[in-house]
């Protein structure tokens, strides 16, 4: 009896000693209790098929070959007398909140408005995140020197105000209403209403600081070059800071090339040997970002196999984080299935991947913030894509020193690992997948986009058998692999940069 009791008292203590664990609230890392609870694989008969599945050589041959020329190429040089003013209007300033993604796009839009003001545009100021509590500036994540010397002959750029504006700080916006701040920028905002509204403060007081700044200018209506220049910084103004290029580069060469680092360095893909990589795909790599977190997992409404736990806890978190509104509470699972609305979970991306034509040789780079559920939760993912990496497992504690506890230069290294890739894969719509979709488009690189409907359906179906999955899943994605897609009215430029900012070959 004295076994029990002492089990008994554990489960009991545990919490107590190690509350963070057990609490279903915390955004920083799974709780211990979803990852002790993870579900089981709820497609098991396409598991089984899968772990012993045959992928004929022209399959792999057609998955891994560059894309074809599609008759596009980047554009986004301005014309030669579209050069700064020689006297500028003031100074402009910017606070941008939101992730690396989300303020990569408020740089962007930032030197626009700059442009269109004939403003001097200050460094833009990184807002703390609330959710990663991130105090990354722009010079931490991104060169400065060559952000302002790619734009030079289009805008004019400052890294810090003249003295005389020195008392124009985030501490001085915080503390009361001021005359030089923009609050009610609209979401979408016309190139007329911050000529209309922003200009007039500029003659007056020679700044304006706007703030909140996310998604203040529309993507419709604007003049040519302005367009250009938005894709000139996103594509080639924002490089990121050498040693989170030398880390990426770093991860690339292992990706690439297993042996490559020497035998000081004890981390797992030195395990593996090259016999492995005799196949089409040898050299290659592919990067998925899963995008499966908690925040992911408790909006979307789904059911994600964890019982009445995990739905207790999904639950308590919505209330205390969103007041329990949830966009897609009104439907059922299934409904949302059939709908495409349901993230995929590793297991369901792993299926996709394998039935793609992704063998168990595959270099798969997971690029992904903590994984809800941890690594009980992947490991189905894990059995499919043995080879499996991320930065924690290609690089060593020393060398990730100086990106440690940073999100957004952990997504930095990311970011740069998934535009040197051979495919990339996005398990779910998201500002990581929009921003490297649109970049890769913009340099012809293969990205694969999920058919969420397509697979919402297939998943639903528990008696599809292996060899109708796969050819569903083959069908279904011939031209989701990189195919240039003009954009249409109120999509981002960013996501879709042609024929904005490319020109027909």
């Amino acid at each position: 009896m004295r076994i029990p009791t002492v089990a008994a008292s554990l489960a009991i203590l545990l919490p107590v000693f190690f509350p963070s664990s057990f609490d279903p609230l915390t955004r920083s890392y799974p709780s211990l209790f979803s990852e002790w609870n993870a579900p089981k694989p709820r497609h098991v008969p396409l598991l089984k098929a899968a772990l012993h599945r045959q992928i004929p050589f022209r399959q792999q041959m057609e998955l891994w070959s560059p894309l074809p020329n599609q008759g596009w190429k980047p554009c986004v040089e301005l014309s030669r007398n579209n050069r700064p003013p020689e006297e500028s209007r003031g100074y402009i300033q910017v606070f941008l909140d939101g992730g690396l993604n989300q303020q990569r796009m408020g740089i962007c839009d930032a030197v626009a408005v700059a442009k269109i003001l004939n403003a001097t545009l200050v460094i833009p100021h990184f807002e703390v995140n609330p959710v990663w509590q991130d105090t990354s500036s722009f010079s931490d994540i991104f060169d400065v020197d060559h952000f302002i010397d790619v734009l030079k002959s289009e805008v004019s750029i400052t890294k810090e105000l003249p003295d005389k504006y020195a008392w124009s700080t985030r501490e001085y916006y915080a503390t009361g209403i001021r005359a030089t701040r923009i609050k009610m920028a609209p979401v979408q905002a016309s190139a007329n209403w911050y000529l209309e509204n922003v200009l007039p403060v500029l003659r007056s007081y020679g700044i304006a600081a706007i703030s909140p700044f996310s998604h203040r200018l529309t993507f419709n209506s604007l003049p040519p070059e302005i367009q250009r220049l938005r894709c000139k910084v996103n594509f080639e103004a924002l490089a990121f800071v050498p040693h989170v290029r030398k880390l990426g580069e770093a991860i690339v060469t292992r990706l690439r090339d297993p042996v490559a680092l020497g035998q000081e360095a004890e981390t797992s893909y030195l395990r593996h040997g090259r016999g492995e990589f005799r196949n089409f795909g040898a050299g290659k790599y592919v990067v998925l970002h899963l995008r499966f977190d908690k925040d992911m997992a408790a909006h979307s409404a789904c059911d994600f196999g964890g019982g009445k736990a995990e739905t207790l806890a999904l639950a308590k978190y919505r209330q205390v984080i969103w007041q329990g509104r949830v966009m897609n509470s009104q439907f059922t699972d299934q409904e949302l299935r059939n709908q495409g609305r349901c993230p995929l979970t590793p297991e369901q991306i792993g299926l996709l991947l394998a039935a793609l034509g992704f063998s168990n040789t595959t270099r798969l780079y997971l690029a992904s913030h903590k994984v809800y559920g941890g690594e009980a939760r992947i490991s189905t993912l894990r059995k499919l894509f043995p080879l499996m990496e991320d930065k924690k497992s290609l690089t060593t504690k020393d060398e990730r020193s100086k990106v440690h506890g940073k999100a957004s230069l952990l997504a930095a290294v990311d970011y740069y690992v998934s535009m040197e890739s051979d495919i990339f894969i996005s398990a779910s719509p998201g500002n990581m997948h929009n921003a490297v979709l649109g970049h890769r488009v913009f340099l012809n690189l293969k990205t694969i986009r999920p058919n969420m409907g397509l697979l919402g359906q297939l998943f639903l179906n528990k008696s599809v058998e292996w060899a109708d999955f796969q050819d569903a899943i083959v069908e279904g994605h011939r031209n989701r692999q990189g195919s240039i897609r003009l954009r249409k009215e109120k999509q981002s430029i960013y996501t879709y940069p042609a024929p904005d900012c490319m020109c027909r070959a």
